[in-house]
């Protein structure tokens, strides 16, 4: 229990398939890929601050 398997994917290609028709899954495949391509950058963009402000109080507590 826990893995998806190649025969769960296939059922819920074939759910999603019929929920928005062939013509739609290219528009929602390239919807799914921008949010995701965001989400990484975003999670990025707060890691790096939060390292860049970890740094900064360092240097503040041994000066």
């Amino acid at each position: 229990m826990g893995r998806i398997g190649m025969s769960e994917l296939v059922v819920i290609f074939l759910v999603v398939l019929l929920l928005f028709g062939a013509k739609r899954l290219p528009e929602i495949g390239a919807a799914i890929g921008k949010a995701l391509k965001e989400f990484k950058k975003a999670s990025k963009d707060a890691t790096e601050e939060f390292k860049d402000s970890v740094k900064d109080d360092d240097g503040r507590k041994s000066a």
